[in-house]
């Protein structure tokens, strides 16, 4: 600084600021420009961000369980879980319920008590009978005592007689006696025996009142209560005919209706597997029981009877079912599900096989490595989880993380 000439530095001064200063249009201009460059710096961090991309339209499935049964499967029907072995029961005589022993779901035995009636007027009558059966049982034990008097008697004037020495009168007398003796045995037997059959008939009628289980199952529906009136085949006047109804669940087939078409690929002892719609994620073994030799002309189709291997007590009468019905019988290995997709899902990215799951409105690419099929799907394992969208034919520009509008 000290060899700086003191002329030149006397002239430095600070330049003029009015040569600097910005008008009012030139103003305007500048905040044009930074708003310009604020826009264009904001969309390209959006589009960077993929918000300003615009979405793919995509069809998707779920991913869900496939059962390798599906393979072997020749076609399919529906139908109902019904029991073979059902009856309403009901008493065979009239009279008001005086004790109910069972509810919906009950188990029972066979001859177990289910319900019983007012039975007083029966018992009474029952010991009326018992009582004329004890007088009858005193007047055959009289009469017996006479005709062994009786019969001594003739057999005394029989020998007097056969010497002349009682007159013939007093022989026939004795005769009569002991042949109205031996009458009168004979019809007191007949009196009691008579009298025997009516207390049995109205122990009979009585049992009547007591209403058992016919053979073991479980009570489905309770059609009447303690205090109603109950009369065979409901013929009274604001009287029950059931009590209850019941079924043997040991019993349990599908019923399902089978298209005429397809009747000729159903045997006798057909592999089938079971399907509930009460019971989605399980399937039940079985096997053609047999063809109902009957079609239902307005439906187009016959009846066949599937029974199971082994009953679940999740399966319940009346539940609707679906029966595939098998090429042949399924080995232990192929009753497991897998999950799958269809093979639709499948796509090539950069010489790789693999498929697009949705996540979060963006697809993600999943490599399939060596894709393994079953039929028309597509097995699939992690990370592929139950339930996953997946994206059905992809479009040939769709790449991992793009956007995407799932479309019906």
């Amino acid at each position: 600084m000290a060899n700086l000439d003191a002329d030149k530095i006397s002239r430095l001064k600070i330049a003029d600021s009015g040569k600097f200063s910005v008008t009012p249009g030139k103003r305007k201009y500048l905040w044009l420009v930074v708003l310009v460059a604020a826009t264009v710096a904001g969309g390209w961090m959006l589009s960077r961000a993929g918000i300003l991309v615009p979405s793919t339209p995509v069809r998707t499935a779920a991913a869900g369980w496939v059962y390798p049964s599906q393979v072997a499967t020749e076609f399919n029907a529906s139908g109902y879980v019904v029991a073979q072995r059902k009856a309403a029961v009901a008493s065979k005589g009239t009279g008001r319920i005086v004790y109910l022993g069972v509810q919906e779901g009950s188990r029972v035995k066979e001859g177990e008590i289910l319900a019983k009636l007012d039975n007083d007027d029966l018992r009474a009558e029952k010991a009326q009978f018992e009582a004329q059966l004890n007088v009858a049982r005193f007047e055959l034990v009289r009469s017996e005592t006479e005709l062994s008097t009786a019969e001594t008697n003739f057999q005394r004037y029989k020998d007097l007689w056969a010497t002349k020495a009682v007159s013939q009168v007093d022989f026939e007398n004795a005769r009569d006696r002991y042949y109205k003796g031996k009458a009168a045995v004979d019809s007191a037997k007949a009196s009691t025996k008579a009298i025997q059959a009516q207390i049995n008939r109205e122990a009979v009628l009585i049992e009547y009142t007591v209403i058992r289980a016919p053979f073991d199952g479980v009570v489905l529906t309770k059609d009447a209560d303690v205090g109603e009136v109950v009369a065979p085949f409901g013929s009274a006047t604001n009287a029950k005919a059931a009590v209850v109804t019941m079924a043997d669940l040991g019993s349990l087939m599908v019923q399902a209706d089978v298209a005429e078409s397809f009747l000729n690929k159903v045997r006798a002892d057909q592999p089938c597997e079971v399907q509930l719609d009460a019971v989605p994620n399980t399937r039940f073994p079985g096997r053609v029981h047999m063809i109902v030799p009957t079609a239902d002309r307005a439906k187009g189709t016959v009846m066949v009877k599937v029974r199971f291997d082994d009953l679940d007590p999740r399966i319940l009468p009346e539940m609707s079912a679906k029966v595939a019905f098998l090429s042949r019988t399924l080995e232990e290995s192929e009753k497991k599900p897998v999950l799958g997709i269809h093979r639709d899902a499948l796509a090539t990215r950069k010489s790789a096989q693999g498929i697009f799951r949705v996540d979060s409105g963006r697809a993600v690419w999943v490599e399939a490595g060596d894709p393994k099929f079953l039929g028309d799907y597509l097995i699939l394992g992690p990370p592929v989880q139950n339930g996953e969208r997946i994206v059905l034919k992809p479009p040939s520009g769709l790449n991992s993380g793009d956007k995407v509008e799932i479309s019906e």
